[in-house]
């Protein structure tokens, strides 16, 4: 499959999700498409509710982590959100920058887009924006932002190397960026990778952790740090639909497994 057919599934997948609550994700990872069954993939998510700046309507528990817990954002930057989605993270940036920063939210679904502003609009804030466009081009100047924040959405860009390049071009020099993403440790098998609808679900997207972090440090970022990891279980009764009996119990020797990290590192250096 190629990169802009996968792209076009992510973008059905999370149009369908667009207008749904956080309650309505819980029955599939792809939400009312119900692409993976009755599977429940907030399990990936973490609880936002005590943090300032959360807004129900803005979280779809779509993510794989907290990135603005370690991008050490401060008041008065300016701050992208990559996949912002909903705009879950981008109101909790948008709490710590203050009314002098600003936050920015990219996405390339536009229900999502429309999502995010209605809600920004009800919460009157003048310093947050909502941007289309895709992470591979995005439509930034150089050297624009102080810090980028991305939760669990880079698993799902085809080209990884011209993300992570993207994002060394539009932060400013001596910037950082903290993402939370899905990886994986060892190879998982083609047919659970090359599904469309796993996909757009999170898993198959993913590269393994040690291939993640070279890219990282091959588009000249520094000061790498892995500030969280987790693993995620995965159901069996998903995993018996996708791998055969051999290679199911490989799944669970030990050498293989799925894994949401927290990532952050520094332009320049």
């Amino acid at each position: 499959m190629k990169a802009e057919q996968l792209k076009q599934i992510v973008r059905e997948k999370y149009s369908d999700i667009a207008d749904q609550k956080r309650s309505s994700t819980k029955s599939s990872c792809c939400g009312a498409s119900g692409c993976c069954s009755e599977v429940d993939y907030t399990i990936f998510s973490e609880n936002y509710e005590k943090l300032e700046g959360y807004t129900p309507d803005a979280d779809l528990g779509l993510g794989c982590g907290i990135p603005t817990e370690f991008a050490g954002i401060r008041k008065g930057d300016s701050v992208l959100d990559l996949g912002s989605g909903a705009g879950n993270d981008c109101f909790i940036a948008r709490a710590i920058v203050g009314e002098t920063g600003k936050v920015t939210g990219l996405d390339m679904t536009e229900p999502m887009i429309i999502k995010a502003r209605e809600t920004c609009a009800s919460l009157t804030f003048s310093n947050v924006d909502f941007v289309y466009g895709e992470i591979e081009e995005m439509p930034f100047g150089n050297n624009t932002f102080d810090i980028v924040v991305s939760n669990c959405v880079l698993n799902l860009v085809p080209d990884k190397t011209k993300a992570f390049g993207e994002i060394n071009r539009v932060l400013k020099y001596g910037g950082h960026f903290c993402v939370s993403d899905v990886v994986i440790k060892g190879n998982l098998p083609d047919k659970l990778r090359k599904d469309a609808e796993m996909y757009a679900g999170c898993v198959s997207g993913a590269i393994d952790k040690e291939d993640y972090l070279d890219i990282i440090k091959t588009c000249g970022f520094s000061k790498i740090e892995v500030h969280k990891q987790r693993e995620i279980s995965i159901p069996d009764t998903l995993l018996t639909e996708y791998l055969s009996p051999e290679e199911f119990r490989s799944f669970h020797d030990g050498n293989r497994g799925i894994f949401s990290i927290t990532v952050s590192a520094e332009k320049g250096g």
